[in-house]
């Protein structure tokens, strides 16, 4: 992956030492994991976002996770991820995300380990009628010092609390940035995606002048 080498509404990227990198024919390609609970909302995000046909490891529900999986509040899925998602999309002609989707039952969180292997950054989803469901992926890249944004997807379009009531109930840390979103919606995963994009880029700015 590209490190810390992002670029800025398409100008030449910043390397490690600050100065711009010129005459790169290829773009730059950065690592984004999304990341959330159990039916948060993850696969419906790469999936909606992605330029490439995602490449999805759902299996069928069946009575065999009867007792393992919680599925209150999911009447309606039938389908889960049992490795990951991936997905592509371009931001600029400099810059491309690959997009990897954790899987959300806590008997497959050893994977998490491998995904976040080069990853510059993620996307914890939060689903607010179930809110505790991603209180472990946002304490994963808590220990792990991965840079993270909340998006809050609105199950049918309703969001009934604002960015600062969640940040305060989640106890976030100062700075971490909560968006509403839509994970259906390619424009609202668009920008969850470039405001993760806009902190890295902050953080990679002042890491570069220190």
């Amino acid at each position: 992956m590209a490190g810390s080498d992002i670029p800025v509404n398409g100008t030449p990227a910043l390397g490690s030492s600050g100065a711009a990198i010129q005459g790169t024919s290829a773009p730059d390609t950065v690592k984004i994991l999304i990341a959330g609970g159990f039916g948060v909302g993850k696969t419906t995000m790469v999936g909606s976002v992605s330029e490439i046909v995602p490449l999805r490891t759902e299996e069928r529900l069946t009575c065999a996770s009867l007792g393992i999986d919680d599925l209150q509040g999911l009447a309606g899925k039938t389908a889960t991820t049992v490795a990951l998602d991936f997905g592509r999309i371009t931001i600029g002609r400099d810059l491309v995300l690959y997009l990897f989707g954790t899987p959300g039952q806590q008997r497959f969180w050893f994977m998490w380990n491998d995904l976040a292997i080069g990853a510059l950054g993620a996307v914890v989803l939060l689903d607010v009628r179930r809110p505790e469901s991603s209180f472990a992926a946002i304490d994963f890249f808590e220990r792990r010092g991965i840079p993270f944004v909340v998006g809050v997807n609105g199950f049918h379009g309703q969001h009934p609390y604002t960015p600062e009531e969640i940040r305060e109930s989640l106890a976030l840390p100062e700075g971490t940035q909560v968006l509403l979103c839509d994970a259906r919606e390619r424009e609202s995963s668009r920008d969850v995606l470039i405001a993760l994009l806009d902190e890295l880029i902050a953080a990679s700015a002042k890491a570069s002048a220190s």
